[in-house]
């Protein structure tokens, strides 16, 4: 069965990116959301091996829906996604639980390699 993922990014161009590359390989995108609290609210819903998520964004930042996430299964699989320059951020996203990051503009090998490690 393939690995469901959520994909969660302001930036629809961004999604699109990200579900193109996990889809050619093999992963299935389960659902997208566009803010950290879409992203909480299709978590509860659909329970994804993995979430791939954005650090900046409105309503609510990813490091806020990443912990909010983790409250709801501490063993959630989440992957930060970053702009250059925000390592200070990556820092706060793995103390709080993340498993990897990956940098856009996004590398497909580079993604694939996050991935694949933190389902493992």
């Amino acid at each position: 069965m393939a690995n469901r993922i959520l994909v969660v990014d302001d930036a629809a161009f961004m999604r699109m990116m990200i579900k193109d590359i996990l889809t050619k390989n093999g992963f299935e995108v389960v659902a997208e959301a566009a803010d950290g609290q879409q992203a909480v609210e299709r978590f509860k819903e659909l329970q994804p091996d993995l979430v791939t998520m954005d650090i900046t964004m409105p309503e609510m930042d990813g490091i806020t829906s990443l912990k909010e996430i983790k409250k709801i299964n501490p063993n959630a699989k989440v992957i930060m996604c970053s702009a250059m320059g925000q390592q200070a951020m990556v820092i706060d996203a793995i103390q709080a639980g993340a498993k990897d990051f990956i940098v856009k503009p996004f590398q497909a090998d580079r993604v694939i390699e996050a991935i694949s490690k933190a389902l493992s």
